[in-house]
Protein backbone atom coordinates (compact mmCIF):
# COMPACT_ATOMS: atom_id res chain seq x y z
CA UNK A 1 0.00 0.00 0.00
CA UNK A 2 2.84 2.38 0.82
CA UNK A 3 4.53 1.86 -2.57
CA UNK A 4 1.24 2.68 -4.31
CA UNK A 5 0.82 5.76 -2.07
CA UNK A 6 -2.52 4.47 -0.81
CA UNK A 7 -3.68 5.07 2.76
CA UNK A 8 -5.95 2.22 3.74
CA UNK A 9 -6.68 3.77 7.15
CA UNK A 10 -7.51 7.35 6.13
CA UNK A 11 -11.28 7.06 6.64
CA UNK A 12 -10.80 5.39 10.03
CA UNK A 13 -8.16 7.94 11.10
CA UNK A 14 -10.30 10.91 10.05
CA UNK A 15 -13.22 9.55 12.08
CA UNK A 16 -10.95 9.03 15.12
CA UNK A 17 -9.78 12.65 14.80
CA UNK A 18 -13.38 13.86 14.53
CA UNK A 19 -14.22 12.07 17.78
CA UNK A 20 -11.12 13.48 19.48
CA UNK A 21 -9.53 10.04 19.89
CA UNK A 22 -6.55 11.04 17.74
CA UNK A 23 -4.98 14.49 18.07
CA UNK A 24 -5.21 16.75 15.04
CA UNK A 25 -2.17 18.74 16.11
CA UNK A 26 0.47 18.58 18.80
CA UNK A 27 1.10 21.62 20.96
CA UNK A 28 4.45 22.33 22.66
CA UNK A 29 4.88 20.46 25.93
CA UNK A 30 4.33 22.40 29.15
CA UNK A 31 7.71 23.48 30.51
CA UNK A 32 7.39 22.40 34.12
CA UNK A 33 9.15 20.17 36.65
CA UNK A 34 7.55 16.99 35.31
CA UNK A 35 8.93 17.67 31.83
CA UNK A 36 12.39 18.51 33.23
CA UNK A 37 12.53 15.24 35.17
CA UNK A 38 11.20 13.24 32.24
CA UNK A 39 13.89 14.72 29.98
CA UNK A 40 16.49 13.62 32.52
CA UNK A 41 15.31 10.04 32.68
CA UNK A 42 15.01 9.85 28.87
CA UNK A 43 18.58 11.10 28.46
CA UNK A 44 19.62 8.32 30.79
CA UNK A 45 17.41 5.32 30.07
CA UNK A 46 15.22 6.39 27.16
CA UNK A 47 15.13 5.98 23.41
CA UNK A 48 13.20 7.86 20.73
CA UNK A 49 12.57 5.90 17.56
CA UNK A 50 11.30 7.14 14.18
CA UNK A 51 8.49 5.38 12.29
CA UNK A 52 6.68 6.18 9.02
CA UNK A 53 3.81 8.11 10.63
CA UNK A 54 4.94 8.75 14.20
CA UNK A 55 7.72 8.33 16.75
CA UNK A 56 8.06 6.06 19.76
CA UNK A 57 9.38 6.83 23.21
CA UNK A 58 10.70 3.96 25.31
CA UNK A 59 12.03 4.16 28.86
CA UNK A 60 13.67 1.05 30.26
CA UNK A 61 13.45 0.19 33.94
CA UNK A 62 14.11 -2.81 36.15
CA UNK A 63 11.27 -5.25 36.83
CA UNK A 64 12.17 -5.38 40.53
CA UNK A 65 12.00 -1.58 40.84
CA UNK A 66 8.25 -1.11 40.61
CA UNK A 67 8.42 2.42 42.00
CA UNK A 68 10.56 3.60 39.06
CA UNK A 69 8.15 2.12 36.51
CA UNK A 70 5.07 3.57 38.19
CA UNK A 71 6.60 7.02 38.59
CA UNK A 72 7.83 7.41 35.05
CA UNK A 73 4.74 5.88 33.47
CA UNK A 74 2.79 8.52 35.40
CA UNK A 75 5.11 11.32 34.26
CA UNK A 76 4.83 10.20 30.62
CA UNK A 77 1.04 10.34 30.92
CA UNK A 78 1.14 13.76 32.63
CA UNK A 79 3.47 15.27 30.02
CA UNK A 80 2.04 13.73 26.84
CA UNK A 81 -1.60 13.34 27.88
CA UNK A 82 -1.52 9.70 26.86
CA UNK A 83 -1.33 6.58 28.99
CA UNK A 84 1.76 4.55 28.04
CA UNK A 85 2.00 0.80 27.63
CA UNK A 86 4.08 -0.94 30.30
CA UNK A 87 5.45 -4.42 29.66
CA UNK A 88 8.07 -6.75 31.08
CA UNK A 89 10.57 -7.99 28.52
CA UNK A 90 10.55 -11.79 28.35
CA UNK A 91 13.59 -13.61 29.73
CA UNK A 92 15.05 -10.38 31.12
CA UNK A 93 14.72 -8.26 34.23
CA UNK A 94 13.68 -5.21 32.19
CA UNK A 95 10.39 -3.33 32.03
CA UNK A 96 9.69 -0.92 29.16
CA UNK A 97 7.37 2.10 29.22
CA UNK A 98 6.24 2.96 25.67
CA UNK A 99 4.14 5.55 23.88
CA UNK A 100 3.68 6.32 20.17
CA UNK A 101 2.96 9.88 19.12
CA UNK A 102 4.02 12.45 16.54
CA UNK A 103 6.84 14.98 17.00
CA UNK A 104 8.15 13.48 20.25
CA UNK A 105 11.78 14.31 19.49
CA UNK A 106 11.02 17.87 18.40
CA UNK A 107 8.89 18.66 21.45
CA UNK A 108 11.39 17.15 23.90
CA UNK A 109 14.34 18.75 22.07
CA UNK A 110 16.14 15.40 22.20
CA UNK A 111 17.41 13.76 18.98
CA UNK A 112 15.90 10.45 17.93
CA UNK A 113 18.10 7.37 17.57
CA UNK A 114 21.42 6.85 19.32
CA UNK A 115 22.56 9.64 21.61
CA UNK A 116 25.98 8.19 22.39
CA UNK A 117 27.86 10.99 20.68
CA UNK A 118 25.45 13.92 20.82
CA UNK A 119 26.43 17.18 22.49
CA UNK A 120 23.44 17.94 24.71
CA UNK A 121 22.83 21.57 25.60
CA UNK A 122 20.71 22.24 28.68
CA UNK A 123 17.65 24.29 27.62
CA UNK A 124 17.50 27.78 29.08
CA UNK A 125 14.08 27.23 30.70
CA UNK A 126 15.63 24.45 32.82
CA UNK A 127 19.00 26.12 33.47
CA UNK A 128 17.36 29.33 34.73
CA UNK A 129 15.12 27.61 37.31
CA UNK A 130 16.78 25.85 40.25
CA UNK A 131 13.79 23.58 40.87
CA UNK A 132 13.79 22.48 37.22
CA UNK A 133 17.53 21.74 37.41
CA UNK A 134 16.93 19.57 40.48
CA UNK A 135 14.11 17.69 38.72
CA UNK A 136 16.31 17.14 35.63
CA UNK A 137 19.11 15.80 37.83
CA UNK A 138 16.66 13.56 39.60
CA UNK A 139 15.65 11.96 36.30
CA UNK A 140 19.30 11.51 35.29
CA UNK A 141 20.27 9.97 38.62
CA UNK A 142 17.21 7.71 38.73
CA UNK A 143 18.27 6.37 35.34
CA UNK A 144 22.04 6.23 35.77
CA UNK A 145 22.73 6.78 39.46
CA UNK A 146 23.92 4.58 42.30
CA UNK A 147 23.92 5.26 46.06
CA UNK A 148 26.41 3.25 48.13
CA UNK A 149 27.11 3.18 51.87
CA UNK A 150 29.77 0.91 53.37
CA UNK A 151 30.06 1.72 57.07
CA UNK A 152 33.03 -0.61 57.89
CA UNK A 153 35.26 1.38 55.52
CA UNK A 154 33.47 4.72 56.02
CA UNK A 155 32.78 4.78 52.29
CA UNK A 156 29.82 6.79 51.02
CA UNK A 157 29.21 7.55 47.36
CA UNK A 158 26.49 8.91 45.11
CA UNK A 159 27.59 8.13 41.57
CA UNK A 160 26.28 9.13 38.15
CA UNK A 161 27.58 6.99 35.28
CA UNK A 162 27.28 7.68 31.56
CA UNK A 163 29.34 7.28 28.39
CA UNK A 164 28.28 10.64 26.94
CA UNK A 165 30.78 13.35 27.85
CA UNK A 166 28.31 16.21 27.47
CA UNK A 167 25.97 14.60 30.03
CA UNK A 168 28.88 14.01 32.41
CA UNK A 169 29.85 17.68 32.05
CA UNK A 170 26.23 18.77 32.57
CA UNK A 171 25.83 16.74 35.77
CA UNK A 172 29.21 17.87 37.12
CA UNK A 173 28.50 21.55 36.48
CA UNK A 174 24.93 21.56 37.79
CA UNK A 175 25.74 19.52 40.92
CA UNK A 176 28.64 21.89 41.65
CA UNK A 177 26.35 24.87 41.04
CA UNK A 178 24.04 23.49 43.75
CA UNK A 179 26.90 23.76 46.25
CA UNK A 180 28.29 20.21 46.24
CA UNK A 181 31.83 19.00 45.53
CA UNK A 182 31.73 16.38 42.76
CA UNK A 183 34.82 14.77 41.34
CA UNK A 184 35.35 12.96 38.06
CA UNK A 185 36.52 9.42 37.40
CA UNK A 186 36.22 7.44 34.18
CA UNK A 187 32.62 7.88 33.00
CA UNK A 188 31.57 8.75 36.56
CA UNK A 189 30.63 11.84 38.52
CA UNK A 190 31.00 11.09 42.24
CA UNK A 191 30.03 12.73 45.49
CA UNK A 192 32.08 11.14 48.28
CA UNK A 193 31.74 13.38 51.34
CA UNK A 194 29.36 11.53 53.67
CA UNK A 195 27.19 14.53 54.53
CA UNK A 196 27.02 15.69 50.91
CA UNK A 197 26.07 12.19 49.70
CA UNK A 198 23.01 12.15 51.92
CA UNK A 199 22.16 15.80 51.30
CA UNK A 200 22.21 15.40 47.52
CA UNK A 201 20.23 12.14 47.71
CA UNK A 202 17.64 13.93 49.85
CA UNK A 203 17.55 16.97 47.56
CA UNK A 204 16.92 14.75 44.52
CA UNK A 205 14.58 12.44 46.47
CA UNK A 206 16.69 9.68 45.00
CA UNK A 207 14.77 6.36 44.89
CA UNK A 208 11.77 7.90 46.67
CA UNK A 209 8.77 7.17 44.46
CA UNK A 210 5.83 8.96 45.98
CA UNK A 211 3.64 11.33 43.92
Amino acid sequence: MRSKKLDNFKVWRDEQKRQGLIKKDYQPLERDGDLAELIGVILGDGHIGKHPRCESLRITGTFTNLGFTERYARLVENVFGKKPAVAKVKATNATIITIYQKHISERLEIPSGSRANIIYQLPGWIREDRDHVIRLLRGLYEAEGCLAHHEPTYTHKLIFTNANQSLLDLVYNEVKQLGFHPHVTYRNIQISRKKEVQNLADLLQFRHYGP
